[in-house]
């Protein structure tokens, strides 16, 4: 398997779920909260960002317009994150 299927892997079966579900919680609790601060704002956005990031990065490797040593630095980075998040 190569670099660009591990990494668009990665990003569709763990990356985005995870953004997805720290979306929905911090949902719930602004939800709950009836109102968000600045922190939470700045940390939903953030996440929205970086989801809209992985999507592009998914279309690119589909489009096949990603090389193998981007898809391998990207790889590498992303999962050092995941490491540390955990």
């Amino acid at each position: 398997m190569s670099n660009t299927e591990k990494l668009k892997n990665f990003l569709e079966l763990e990356v985005i779920p995870d953004l997805e579900a720290a979306i929905d919680e911090l949902f719930e609790v602004i939800d709950k909260a009836k109102s968000a601060t600045k922190e939470q704002k700045e940390d939903l956005e953030e996440m929205r960002e970086m989801r809209t990031e992985c999507f592009s990065i998914v279309e690119e490797i589909n489009r096949d317009e990603m090389d193998e040593e981007e898809a391998t630095e990207l790889l590498a980075e992303l999962m050092e994150m995941k490491t540390e998040e955990s």
